[in-house]
């Protein structure tokens, strides 16, 4: 966790009812003396706007809602978020690598979101959404890209230097290192990510970080253990580490240059074979261990852990 605050101007899209669609922040802050700082978000009056702010807000009638100008003012990172503003502003600043993944209290970040109808001419509500649908086709063609929480990170941040090969497996909030590449059947979550380059085919649940030199295969899995309905349990992943073809690590620690060959899944209780040993043991054994391998052998029922040079 970090004491940091934080502060952005942002334009929300608010339907009449007063839901939260979504919030904009084009230009976040972190702040390090958050002794005057207030939690909360407020209207910014419009003498208070850059031109090209201005030009944005006003109402939408065909979305049903209004555009309005907003700033939001966070004074300790290391506390929950407070409200979708609040939800928003911590996405940001994620996605701007302005602060790292499992460095911000994420608690219940998904809980403050609402559902929304993401599409091409902006987010939507879901329940009246066919109306909505009607009055938009005097503009164009109408693409739903989604019914989620969570947006695509692209249509609010695209980071530098990196690669994502589909925009869609890419959610706001998702932290990429410069270097990092998602191919096209990659995903990575939010509050999740690569702190260094690293090439990601497979999946990154919410709360996994990897770290510089990982390789994640076409269709493995990186995913954080959730206790019943709650959040996650962060995860982390070591320098070069490898993942082959459909491997899998849920919910356990890899140090340092680890490999885990195809179609290895391995859960916390998970028994595997210690060739170091001679021992079987579970592998919630591993978590941290630098320079292994676990892989599939003939010689073994279940996968067989070796040092790996």
């Amino acid at each position: 966790m970090t004491a940091l605050g934080a502060r952005a101007t942002g334009i929300a899209n608010i339907t009449a009812d007063g839901t939260v669609l979504d919030t904009w922040y084009p230009a976040p802050t972190l702040i390090e003396d958050t002794s005057q700082l207030v939690d909360g978000t407020r209207r910014v009056p419009a003498n208070q706007l850059s031109d090209g702010f201005l030009s944005l807000v006003g109402m939408d009638r065909d979305r049903l809602v209004e555009i309005a100008p907003v700033e939001t003012v966070i004074s300790d990172l290391s506390q929950p978020p407070r409200d979708a503003h609040d939800a928003y502003l911590r996405l940001h600043l994620l996605s701007h690598r302005l602060v790292k993944p499992l460095e911000l209290n994420m608690t219940d970040c998904l809980s403050h979101l609402a559902q929304v109808a993401w599409t091409n001419k902006g987010p939507c509500l879901p329940d009246n959404f066919e109306q909505i649908r009607t009055n938009l086709r005097s503009r164009g063609q109408i693409h739903v890209y989604g019914i989620g929480r969570l947006p695509r990170m692209v249509d609010y941040v695209v980071p530098s230097g990196v690669s994502i090969a589909e925009a869609e497996r890419v959610r706001l909030g998702a932290y990429l290192a410069p270097g990092t590449s998602v191919a096209r059947e990659g995903y990575v979550s939010f509050n999740a990510g690569s702190t260094g380059p690293a090439q990601i085919e497979g999946r990154l649940s919410s709360a996994v970080v990897v770290g510089e030199g990982t390789d994640v295969g076409l269709s493995a899995t990186l995913l954080a253990y959730r206790p019943g309905r709650g959040d996650r349990v962060p995860m982390r992943t070591g320098d070069n580490c490898r993942l082959h073809p459909s491997a899998g690590v849920l919910g356990i620690d890899l140090g340092d240059r680890c490999e885990i060959g195809m179609n290895v899944m391995l859960e916390a209780s998970t028994n595997v074979f210690d060739s170091r040993t001679g021992q079987v043991i579970e592998a919630r054994e591993i978590a941290g261990l630098n320079d292994i391998s676990i892989a599939h052998e003939p010689v073994s029922a279940c996968p067989v852990l070796r040092r790996r040079r």
